[in-house]
């Protein structure tokens, strides 16, 4: 629309300014066309009217339109001027030694100066005087048309020209709506092919992408699947060796162990075996998945001496993150602390609204940077915990902070957004509250 106004302003401004000029110049042509009409016909009055008497000069001078309007006047050499004169004297003279018709200023307009000899080689002077007005009668009303014409071309072809784009916006807005929508996770989003060629076959791009990334996400996923599927014949294996075991606290707690074990890969199969299109966002609790795994965590830090408090927790922290991925990253948290830490060391954790907090009194963590990347340890481990906390962090809309807590030991945080939409709780569950 912009682009065509722009156009079609320049192409009538092209146009109206020499018709401007030009119908100024008509209206000026024709108001001296008419002064030269009238001293033509005075001039005729002249030649009937008696070589002496003024009277007769007047009563020829009255015959003539601009006479009677007090615009005409007859200029004798040697005699007194008959009728109402605008000219200047010193004109009136030019056009005698000229002998040949001018104009000339006057105030306010014009006045035409036509030259005539009559008999006995008397030479007279017709003075006709045209007005400002007279001069640029209707060049108003002109100009007013043809800015109206402007304004309705300029205007209609914009409206045309929007008319003509509105398909072509409407179907770009709707391939940047898919393609945002995408982008959000919604990954049945998909775009009808509309407008032109090129913005058509666009769409049919993006939908045979979204498809592809789906199925390659899917490939993935039955991957992990049959990955965490082999994990069961050396988990059964191990679950016999188990249950041979005599009755007693430590056998019991290995059965207890693989009870879980199962249930998780369990859980994790489950989870993979889904299409990535199928799942929804979903919100899950913090404080009571961090009251889940210290429940499973708590029995191994008994066994191994190690003081542990928890604070927070007195309220619901919801996050948008699903539940499988909030374990994991929790488990990562406490499990980095037994991991690299020596037994008998102390440990808190504090959830809350701003995020879950777990401090340890172990060395810290010495390069921060180089423990972010993902794959790179130098505590001898795989180096994929605290990537997989650090995906979880910027999934909730957060981030991962790794410093020197209050223990003298790592501090490793999830800082959440406390300004982030999330959904309430689900229904069908109720968050358990964490104090200690």
């Amino acid at each position: 629309m912009r682009l065509s106004f722009a156009i079609t302003s320049m192409i009538a401004l092209a146009f109206l300014v020499p018709l401007a000029y030009v119908t100024k110049q008509i209206a000026h042509d024709r108001a001296l066309a008419e002064a030269r009409y009238q001293a033509d016909a005075m001039v005729a009055a002249l030649a009937s009217v008696p070589g002496n008497g003024s009277g007769s000069l007047d009563r020829a001078v009255a015959t003539v339109p601009a006479g009677q309007s007090g615009r005409l006047a007859v200029h004798l050499v040697g005699e007194p001027t008959v009728g109402t004169s605008h000219a200047v004297p010193a004109d009136v003279d030019r056009a005698v030694r000229q002998r040949r018709s001018l104009t000339a200023n006057a105030p306010g307009g014009v006045a035409y100066l036509q030259t005539v000899v009559l008999d006995g080689d008397r030479t007279a002077v017709v003075e006709v005087y045209v007005s400002d007005g007279d001069l640029s009668r209707g060049v108003g009303a002109a100009w007013l048309a043809l800015a109206g014409l402007a304004v309705v071309l300029v205007a209609g072809s914009t409206l045309v020209a929007d008319r003509l784009g509105a398909q072509i916006v409407r179907a770009t807005r709707r391939l940047a709506e898919g393609a945002r929508a995408f982008g959000d996770g919604d990954l049945h989003a998909r775009v009808e092919p509309d407008g032109p060629p090129e913005l058509r076959d666009a769409a049919r791009s993006f939908n045979r992408m979204a498809e592809q990334m789906v199925a390659f996400a899917d490939a993935e996923r039955e991957l992990a699947a049959d990955l965490s599927h082999r994990l069961r014949t050396p988990l059964t294996a191990l679950r016999l060796d188990a249950d041979a075991m005599p009755p007693g606290p430590i056998g019991e707690r290995m059965r207890q162990a693989f009870d879980a074990l199962d249930d998780e890969i369990e859980q994790i199969i489950t989870a993979a075996r889904r299409s990535a299109a199928d799942r929804s966002p979903e919100s899950n609790d913090l404080v009571e998945v961090v009251a889940d795994r210290l429940a499973f965590w708590s029995v191994l830090a008994e066994d191994q001496n190690r003081p542990w408090r928890v604070t927070g927790g007195r309220e619901p922290v919801w996050v948008p993150v699903a539940e499988s991925d909030l374990v994991s990253a929790v488990d990562c948290l406490l499990g980095n602390v037994f991991q690299h830490t020596a037994e008998g060391t102390a440990f808190e954790v504090h959830v809350s609204a701003r995020g879950l907090i777990v401090d340890d009194a172990g060395p810290g963590i010495a390069d921060p940077d180089r423990a972010l990347r993902r794959g790179a340890s130098g505590a001898g481990s795989t180096g994929l915990g605290l990537d997989i906390v650090r995906r979880v962090a910027e999934a909730s809309g957060g981030r991962l902070v790794i410093e020197r807590g209050p223990l003298r030991g790592a501090r490793i945080a999830i800082e959440l957004d406390p300004f982030a939409p999330v959904d309430g709780p689900p229904p069908h569950r109720a968050a358990r509250r964490v104090v200690r």
